[in-house]
């Protein structure tokens, strides 16, 4: 390790990167640079393509043991499933790059078009875990209880779709590989065309928005994103890119790029999370800070491989004084558990359920 540490910081020095980041001493200034750094964001994603203003989506839905397929644009009734507390809708849209994008979208019976419910993006982990994706709503296998079914139980409508390679996608890119295999592929071919899957991942994530803030059932002046590990970066960063996400929990995911290199943890993460030319502008802290005023909980471990701790506290330190030019010091929060690896803890789940019941209901 002390190796690498030596080898990995000889690398960095010799990559002459930019003098390290500063927000503006003032809001006027912040706000200026603010925009140059979200412009630069959207720039090194590569040439995503545009996402139409009104995706048509399908909905797939049952009477009793039969399925049927229904073409629906985003503001036409739509058939569900129930499931006592609430109903579920699997949908799918194009996404207009090639792929056919799946997900479940959760409805409380209290939403309806009179009254309209708070929102939560939920954005699913990597782990390897390739068949699973959207299903992770569903399981208790990360979070101790099925976070989909728990928030709309809670009131909140739900919605998640299967990332590039996951889920139902598995084995659906430009090749017929699957798991890393397929995450390789798709890696390829995205940089080939002047993108990085990260930014179509990314991209797929908001036309999940897209689509959530055009149901009356929603309030969009009350929506949230959580995930963990791949979800978790997922969010901030989406939080980072689109003003509409109000709040968020990203869990286990905190990760400063250059800390990663010096602790020799590039192994740590897939090609899917590399973005080509960044270091060349910005660490991690520039991304989180264009979240500022918008209150944002980070939970993590001081024992996480994918985030080193000391990449964390560099991220706060940072991130903290643009939060003080909006008197919102509050408003950004990140807890690090000692002791503790890449879990996700039921203390971790219940703060998690509490801060969109603060930031979300108001309660």
């Amino acid at each position: 390790m002390a190796q690498n540490k030596t080898n990995a910081s000889a690398w960095l020095a010799g990559a002459q990167l930019p003098p390290s980041f500063q927000p503006g001493n003032s809001k006027t200034a912040w706000e200026k640079q603010r925009i140059s750094i979200r412009r630069d964001l959207w720039t090194l994603l590569g040439k995503l393509p545009p996402r139409p203003a009104s995706p048509t989506v399908e909905t797939l839905f049952k009477f009793g043991d039969v399925t049927y397929d229904q073409l629906t644009t985003t503001t036409a009734a739509l058939s569900r499933e129930d499931k006592g507390d609430y109903v579920v809708e699997k949908f799918q849209f194009n996404n207009g790059a090639g792929s056919i994008v799946p997900g479940y979208l959760l409805l409380p019976k209290t939403a309806s078009r009179n009254s309209k419910a708070p929102a939560i993006l939920y954005c699913h982990w990597h782990g390897g875990e390739y068949d699973i994706g959207k299903e992770e709503l569903f399981q208790s296998k990360h979070p101790p209880e099925p976070p989909g079914p728990t928030l709309a139980k809670l009131g909140y409508v739900v919605i998640g779709v299967d990332a590039y390679c996951f889920g139902e996608r598995n084995g659906q890119g430009p090749g017929a590989d699957k798991g890393s295999a397929g995450e390789m592929t798709a890696s390829k071919f995205n940089l080939w065309v002047g993108r990085t899957l990260w930014g179509m991942i990314l991209r797929d994530d908001l036309m999940a928005l897209d689509y959530l803030v055009s149901r009356k059932e929603v309030d969009r002046n009350r929506i949230g994103v959580m995930g963990m590990s791949m979800g978790a970066t997922r969010a901030w960063w989406l939080m980072a890119l689109d003003e509409r996400l109000k709040t968020g929990v990203p869990i286990c995911c905190l990760t400063r790029y250059q800390n990663l290199i010096e602790n020799d943890l590039l192994k740590a993460h897939g090609i899917y999370y590399f973005v080509p030319n960044m270091l060349n502008h910005f660490d991690t802290e520039a991304v989180v800070s264009l979240i500022a005023p918008r209150p944002v909980l980070f939970l993590d471990g001081d024992k996480d491989g994918t985030s080193p701790v000391d990449g964390i506290h560099a991220i706060e330190a940072a991130v903290r004084p643009v939060y003080r030019l909006y008197k919102k010091e509050a408003a950004f929060q990140s807890i690090v558990y000692e002791n503790q690896g890449h879990v996700y803890t039921p203390e971790m789940w219940q703060r998690t359920l509490q801060w969109m019941e603060e930031n979300l209901k108001g309660k």
